[in-house]
């Protein structure tokens, strides 16, 4: 059993969003083994986002730990809470916001190679 020192790093502006998120990456890419790009927690905060991206050769999901946040899916935008699962299929975009003024939006995120 192996345990992972948390690798934390701020990313700006992100997929054109707007302010500053942090990605906490849980898994290397030795722990990946080639088959994910990307296992973290994401926190975005408030008034911040990830900009709508489309994605190609990977699927991403995103699974909402606490906070609100505004999803968008391919132009659609719905809002969603703690609980929710997104997925995005390659060839498809997303984005996401916080809409909060007070609150983190806190996350999962998988991304998967296809």
């Amino acid at each position: 059993m192996a345990f992972i020192e948390p690798n934390p790093l701020q990313a700006a502006n992100k997929a054109e969003g707007n302010g500053t998120i942090t990605i906490v990456k849980l898994l290397t890419p030795a722990e990946l083994d080639g088959k994910c790009d990307m296992y973290a927690k994401v926190i975005i905060p408030p008034l911040c986002s990830i900009g709508v991206h489309e994605h190609h050769g990977n699927t991403e999901t995103y699974h909402i730990l606490s906070g609100t946040a505004l999803y968008n899916d391919n132009g659609k935008e719905v809002t969603i809470g703690a609980g929710a699962t997104t997925f995005c299929p390659d060839g498809e975009k997303h984005g996401i916001a916080n809409p909060s003024k007070t609150e983190d939006l806190v996350f999962m995120a998988l991304i998967i190679k296809k």
